[in-house]
């Protein structure tokens, strides 16, 4: 480590003390992470709650080669520390970033390109809530979804971290936007967001509702969280030429669907996970982020829309939220 402030020998962090329920989190005071090439330590003063951090304490998602087996993928704080190499950054910057892991401590290491400033304005707890939903949103949705103005986006799950990032991006960039809740509640959450058309998908069917919002031509890009049974619904929605990308199988990773739709509509199904990508790739959408979404951010063109708050101590209470499912946006650690 070079260019140390001064530091405590221990951090407080909440660690998965077995493959279980939200219980399983417990506080315990651990070594400070050590760092490496071009890496930078934050003092963490908030971390962002995300559904991997769930799997990951189920042991359905375990921590990549070399990162942190403490959960956490999103941090916001103050620079402590730099690594050998590390040169962007000065003590005592304020920055949020996306991490391999470690998030949920007073202390967590990152590289300093997967760093970035700390939108202007916003407390620790909202930049917190930004770097994963932000990250994810960019590279799926237009990357790897490729959406353009006037194009048509279906995100389901509206109004969770991701589809309330995805609502207020695609609508800032000129898209259409359709999602999908399970309540009233959250439909008019997404339509306050921005959202074109909201439906209520436990008393609504999606498919013919997309069909009916576009004049029967059908959604562009479709963002995708659930899998099983959507997979082949999601072929139906979409129009010719229709990009649909997975970030997640929430209800279920086994599908049955109607491949012949693919090749009739010209589709591509693609996905993508986030956390095992390299550093370098991770860096580029933070490139991407800094020089197209920050400056929205500087204005709350687009914001994190925050849920609750917990302190770190009782992490095992966010994950309880965040499992019930009643959740509209992020919900985020005080680190202090």
């Amino acid at each position: 480590m070079a260019n140390i402030a001064k530091l405590p020998a221990k951090m407080l962090a909440v660690a998965i003390s077995q493959p279980g329920g939200p219980r399983v989190l417990k506080a315990e005071k651990r070594d400070l992470p050590e760092l490496g090439e071009g890496e930078i330590l934050i003092r963490v003063h908030a971390a962002g709650v995300n559904r991997p951090d769930v799997l990951q304490r189920k042991g359905a998602y375990p921590a990549p080669p070399g990162a942190s087996d403490l959960p956490g993928l999103e941090v916001s704080g103050e620079v402590a520390a730099l690594g050998e190499g590390a040169k962007r950054w000065r003590i005592g910057d304020a920055v949020c970033a996306l991490t391999p892991g470690g998030g949920y401590a007073e202390y967590a290491r990152v590289h300093e390109t997967n760093a970035l400033p700390m939108p202007t304005g916003f407390t620790f707890t909202e930049a917190a809530a930004v770097p994963e939903t932000f990250f994810t949103v960019w590279h799926n949705v237009f990357e790897r979804g490729a959406l353009k103005a006037g194009e048509t986006l279906l995100i389901h799950g509206g109004s969770s971290g991701i589809g309330t990032t995805a609502i207020q991006l695609a609508s800032s960039f000129g898209a259409y936007v359709i999602v999908t809740a399970g309540s009233d509640d959250k439909c008019a959450a997404c339509l306050k967001l921005g959202a074109d058309r909201a439906i209520n998908y436990r008393n609504e069917d999606f498919v013919e509702a997309v069909k009916d919002a576009t004049g029967g031509k059908g959604a562009d890009v479709i963002l995708d969280m659930v899998g099983g049974d959507y997979v082949g619904r999601n072929y139906n929605a979409a129009a010719v030429d229709g990009r649909i990308v997975q970030i997640a199988t929430q209800g279920g990773a086994v599908a049955s669907a109607d491949f012949s739709k693919l090749m009739v509509k010209r589709l591509t199904h693609t996905g993508s996970t986030l956390r095992p990508r390299t550093t370098e790739f991770k860096a580029s959408i933070a490139a991407a982020l800094e020089a197209q979404v920050w400056p929205l951010l500087a204005v709350r063109r687009v914001a994190p829309v925050m849920d609750m708050i917990f302190p770190l101590r009782e992490a095992w209470r966010a994950h309880e939220r965040m499992e019930e499912g009643e959740h509209i946006g992020k919900i985020v650690l005080d680190v202090g």
